[in-house]
C-alpha cells in the first residue's frame, strides 16, 4: 500500500496506519499519544520561532512542554508504584491504610515520551528545525517500526528520510527485508527457545534453588535478553529500511565488552545516548570534578533503572550499574592493558557481572533475587530440580550454545550490519541464506509455537 501511495501522501499514510496500529493495541490512549503529539509539535514552533528574539519565552515553553511530557508519563507508569509504597510505609506505622492505584499503562509511553523531550529539547538547542507540518511530526512519532519497543529514535536521525526526495523502493526493500529476517531468526530461534530454561529456572521454588540452578538462570536469561530486545531492533531496522528510512544501530556487541563502561557503550545504544545527551551532560558530566561525576553517573543509572519499570527490582539494577561505573573510574579498571590476557580476564569479569545485573533485573522481588545470586556460590551445589531438567532439551541446549558463541565473536564485525549494507560476495551470500533458510525456518516455528511477545513490549 505503501508503494502505491503517491509520495507528497507518504506521511499521510503512515500516520494513518501508525495510528490504527496503535489503537488497534492501546486503544483510548490513541488520544493520549494524539495530544502528546499535537502539544509537542506548537510548542516545538513557537519556541523555533522565539528562541532568538525572545529566548525566555521560548526556555518557558521548553520547561512547560517537558514538564507536561514528563508528568504524563510519571502518572501513568509510578503513581500506582508510588500509593503502593506510601500505603506500605503507613501500616508500617500502625496506620489502617488500603490505598491503592491500579492504572493502565500506555503502550509506549515510555519510549514516545522520550522521543518527544528529545525533539523539543533539540530545536532550543538549535540542532534541530521544526517539522514543516504537524503531519511530518505525527509521522515521525507514529512510524509504527519503532513505536513500540524503540529504537530510541531522534527526529533529527530520520528528518532527511521523512521531507526529502524519495528513494528507489526495491533497494530499500532489498536492504531492509534481510535484516528483518535476521532479528526475527534472533528472536524466534534462540530467544524464545532458551527463554523456557530461563523461565524454569527463575519458577524454581526456594528448596530447589542451587547453583546449577542459578546459573542456567543467569545464562539463559542473559542470552535471552541480548537475542530479544536486540532481534526486536534489528527487525525495527529492517521494516524501516522498507519504507526508506535509516535507523541507527542499537546494539554494537555489548558483550564483546571489556568493562562495564564499555557495555553501556554497545548495550541499547538509543537510550544510553539519550541519558548522555538530556541528563548526564545537562548535570554537568565530568567537568565538575571528580565528585559530582560520580554524583551525576549515580543519578544517570537510578534514572536508567526507574525507565525500565515501577519496582525495587529496576531501582536495584539501576544503582548496581552505576556503582560498577563508579568503580571501574575509581579503580581504573575502564582504561586497563589491552594485552590479550588482560582483555580476556575483563570480559570474563565484565560478562558476570552484566549477568548477575540481569538476575535483579529479571526477578520478581528483590529478596528472589538474593537468593539467586547467593545460589551462585558452590555453597548450593546440588540436582537439577525435575522441572528445569526437562527444559533442558537437545534442541534447546543447541541454541542457547549458538547464542553464547555472541560471547567469542569478534567485537567489530556486525552481522546485521552485513546483511543490511555489507557489498561483495560474502554479504550477498549471507542476504541469500538468511531469506531463503532463516526466514522459511522463522515462519515455520512461529506458526508451530504460542505468542511471544517482545520483552521490552512490557517497559
Amino acid at each position: 500500500l505503501y508503494w502505491l501511495v503517491a509520495w507528497r501522501f507518504r506521511n499521510v499514510f503512515l500516520v494513518g496506519i501508525g495510528g490504527i496500529f496503535y489503537a488497534w493495541g492501546g486503544g483510548a490512549f490513541v488520544y493520549l499519544l494524539a495530544g502528546s503529539i499535537v502539544a509537542n509539535h506548537v510548542a516545538a514552533r513557537v519556541i523555533a520561532k522565539y528562541r532568538a528574539t525572545r529566548p525566555e519565552l521560548a526556555r518557558w515553553v521548553k520547561r512547560v512542554i517537558v514538564t507536561a511530557d514528563l508528568a504524563a508519563l510519571v502518572l501513568w507508569k509510578y503513581a500506582g508504584f508510588g500509593v503502593a509504597q506510601i500505603s506500605r510505609i503507613l501500616h508500617s506505622l500502625g496506620i489502617a491504610s488500603t490505598w491503592s492505584l491500579n492504572i493502565a499503562l500506555p503502550i509506549a509511553i515510555s519510549f514516545f515520551t522520550f522521543q518527544s523531550i528529545s525533539y523539543v529539547v533539540d530545536i532550543w538547542r538549535g540542532d534541530a528545525r521544526p517539522a514543516p507540518r504537524l503531519v511530518d511530526y505525527a509521522s515521525y512519532i507514529l512510524l509504527f517500526p519503532h513505536l513500540i519497543a524503540g529504537p530510541i529514535v531522534r527526529y533529527s536521525h530520520i528528518e532527511h528520510d521523512l521531507l526529502n526526495t524519495p528513494r528507489h523502493r526495491f533497494d530499500d526493500f532489498a536492504r531492509g527485508a534481510p535484516r528483518f529476517f535476521w532479528g526475527l531468526a534472533k528472536k524466534i530461534l534462540i530467544a524464545d527457545q532458551v527463554a523456557a530454561i530461563a523461565d524454569a529456572a527463575f519458577g524454581t521454588s526456594t528448596g530447589e534453588l542451587t547453583t546449577g540452578v542459578a546459573w542456567a538462570g543467569m545464562i539463559a536469561y542473559t542470552v535471552q535478553i541480548y537475542f530479544d530486545f536486540s532481534g526486536y531492533s534489528d527487525m525495527a531496522i529492517g521494516l524501516a529500511r522498507m519504507f526508506g528510512f535509516d535507523f541507527p544501530e542499537n546494539f554494537n556487541h555489548p558483550y564483546s565488552a571489556t568493562s562495564v563502561t564499555d557495555f553501556w557503550r554497545r548495550w541499547h545504544i538509543s537510550l544510553s545516548s539519550w541519558f548522555r545527551d538530556y541528563v548526564y551532560i545537562p548535570l554537568g558530566g565530568n567537568r565538575r570534578g571528580v565528585r559530582r561525576t560520580y554524583i551525576n553517573l549515580a543519578i544517570v543509572f537510578l534514572l536508567t533503572g526507574v525507565w525500565h519499570g515501577a519496582a525495587w527490582t529496576f531501582v536495584a539494577w539501576g544503582i548496581f550499574h552505576g556503582s560498577l561505573l563508579v568503580f571501574e573510574r575509581v579503580s581504573g579498571l575502564a582504561h586497563a592493558s589491552d594485552k590479550p590476557l588482560s582483555i580476556c580476564v575483563r570480559r570474563i569479569f565484565t560478562m558476570v557481572a552484566v549477568g548477575v545485573g540481569w538476575i535483579i533485573f529479571r526477578s520478581p522481588d528483590l529478596a528472589t533475587a538474593a537468593r539467586h545470586i547467593a545460589a551462585l556460590t558452590p555453597a548450593y551445589w546440588g540436582a537439577l530440580p525435575p522441572g528445569l531438567d526437562q527444559m533442558l532439551s537437545r534442541q534447546r541446549m543447541t541454541w542457547l550454545i549458538v547464542g553464547l558463541s555472541v560471547v567469542v565473536l569478534p567485537a567489530r564485525q556486525s552481522l546485521g550490519s552485513i546483511v543490511s549494507a555489507g557489498k561483495g560476495m560474502r554479504a550477498d551470500a549471507a542476504r541469500l541464506a538468511v531469506v531463503a533458510v532463516l526466514g522459511p525456518i522463522c515462519l515455520m516455528y512461529a506458526l508451530s509455537g504460542s505468542f511471544s511477545p517482545f520483552l521490552y513490549f512490557q517497559f
